[in-house]
């Protein structure tokens, strides 16, 4: 079994194995098209396409945010239609080495408990350099039964998250919420995708990037476990909530907790888009506090908008 990620000679060898799936999850927020046309241009050989909204993604309500989370249902269905169930080793890649993408499947197969998932370390752009070859023909895989046993524990909801926030255990340290979004973002400064600008009170901001080497591929277990328990400052994996915008990159920051060999951590899989549908949440603004100083200080630094968009 291969969990967590795989390299491309790794994936190589085995791409043209049954009881492999290798699924091509590149998409661009502003071109949703986009990867599906680059993938029946050129893909990994024996890739299947899962798109972000159609397969990844559970339909937008008044309610939700951006991508939320497929119905377990519709979720096992798709997973069943990829030929995939216990014997199957499935690897997810995207366009390069963010994999945000290809990281929400990886979650995905996670949370119906199928351990038997990796990540492309590097993605696409790392097999290219490896002088691995490249197909155009969409192939089919035979439908398998997948069994689903969902993790009711690995997601915090919108309402979960409102009752930590309200009683001030984010201020005191006794869960961490982590935002992925860059650090812009994060403080309200250069809010792109989402009508009202800024972070949950009471988060601390890991934008996945810092994830990554200069190549694109993820730093190793050593120095990201470094470089987590600086931001986990004596805390369990299992006290961590993980958020970004919609519930995709966040899944980034799970990986990489996973490859430091810190399990546990949870997701929000709701996010800031689903956050700001209800106008009597709070809204913080401005930089990350200081550590320690919790939620108050970042309201006293930067009180909560008046929810324009």
């Amino acid at each position: 079994m291969t969990t967590n990620l795989i390299e491309p000679g790794e994936l190589g060898r085995h791409r043209a194995d049954p009881d492999w799936a290798i699924i091509d999850c590149r998409f661009e927020l502003a071109r949703p098209d986009w990867g599906e046309q680059a993938f029946a241009a050129a893909h990994i050989p024996n890739a299947l396409y899962a798109h972000l909204d159609r397969d990844l993604s559970g339909p937008r309500t008044a309610l939700t945010g951006r991508h939320p989370l497929p119905e377990v249902g519709a979720l096992v269905a798709t997973f069943a239609r990829w030929g995939i169930d216990d014997r199957v080793q499935v690897v997810a890649y995207d366009q390069g080495g963010a994999v945000a993408f290809a990281a929400r499947l990886w979650w995905l197969l996670r949370w119906l408990g199928h351990g038997k998932v990796a990540v492309l370390d590097g993605g696409l752009a790392a097999w290219e350099r490896a002088g691995l070859p490249l197909d155009s023909v969409t192939t089919a895989r035979a439908p398998r039964r997948f069994r689903a046993a969902p993790a009711a524990d690995a997601v915090v909801t919108s309402a979960a998250l409102e009752r930590l926030v309200a009683s001030g255990a984010l201020e005191r340290g006794e869960q961490l919420l982590v935002d992925a979004r860059g650090a812009d973002r994060f403080a309200g400064e250069n809010e792109t995708l989402d009508p009202v600008a800024g972070h949950v009170p009471g988060a601390r901001n890991h934008p996945f990037a810092i994830n990554l080497d200069a190549r694109g591929r993820f730093l190793d277990a050593a120095a990201l476990e470094r470089r987590w328990a600086e931001r986990l400052r004596g805390r369990g994996a299992a006290e961590v909530i993980a958020m970004c915008g919609s519930g995709v990159t966040a899944c980034h920051n799970l990986l990489a907790l996973e490859v430091a060999g810190l399990p546990g951590a949870r997701l929000y899989a709701g996010s800031w888009s689903e956050w700001i549908r209800d106008p009597a949440r709070p809204v913080a603004r401005g930089p990350e506090a200081p550590a320690g100083a919790g939620a108050a200080a970042q309201a006293a630094a930067a009180p909560p908008n008046t929810r324009t968009s």
